[in-house]
């Protein structure tokens, strides 16, 4: 899902329960859906779809930001003193689905930590202010299209860990492999297990 892509008109809902495990990235203000479509974003939320919020703004109190706070409370205002987006701590099972993680670096490494939208002890709404979708990019060639700073490649290879763990939480839930299988993976991506990305340090 992009912005501008709310399931609020009947084809919009209609692909978007199709297809649970949505994804909205961002630079600038976003317009909120109408009504209508806060309720079917609400709906596919509660009832076991995934919304992954991916800023690409470079910034963790810009217009994007205000936007997905505003968005995001819309949907599941909060009650009382209580935020509708809590801090992920570092040990939530979203950082040991598959591979072992503790923070949620992307292209940028702004942000220490990841938010949520937290219901029923279930994240419905993941929300990462580093710019994952700016690590994964690449152009026709297969390159890279930005760097990953500060942390270069290394961090550039926790942005798809981090991708792939949020994939294993939203259509697994609490399961957590054995990581029998994670040299498998390696060998298939061509990516060194002594890499030194194994355990995520400081970039």
């Amino acid at each position: 899902m992009r912005c501008g892509g709310w399931p609020g008109r009947s084809r919009s809902a209609r692909r978007s329960t199709s297809t649970p495990f949505l994804y909205l990235s961002g630079e600038r203000e976003l317009d909120l859906p109408s009504a209508a479509g806060i309720e079917a974003l609400r709906r596919l939320l509660t009832f076991g779809g995934f919304l992954l919020i991916d800023s690409a703004e470079g910034s963790t109190d810009g217009a994007f930001d205000g936007s997905v706070r505003k968005l995001m409370s819309a949907v599941f205002p909060p009650v009382g003193a209580a935020k509708t987006l809590e801090i992920v701590p570092s040990d939530h099972v979203v950082y040991k689905s598959f591979y072992l993680l503790d923070r949620p670096l992307g292209r940028l490494a702004i942000a220490p930590a990841m938010e949520a939208v937290i219901r029923d002890g279930r994240i419905v709404a993941a929300y990462v202010a580093n710019d994952l979708g700016g690590a994964w990019m690449r152009d026709d060639f297969g390159n890279y299209d930005l760097p990953c700073e500060p942390g270069g490649e290394r961090q550039r290879e926790l942005a798809f860990r981090m991708g792939v763990n949020l994939v294993m939480y939203a259509l697994c839930l609490d399961y957590k492999a054995d990581q029998v299988h994670v040299p498998f993976i390696m060998k298939r991506r061509r990516w060194k297990p002594d890499d030194g990305a194994l355990t995520p340090g400081k970039p």
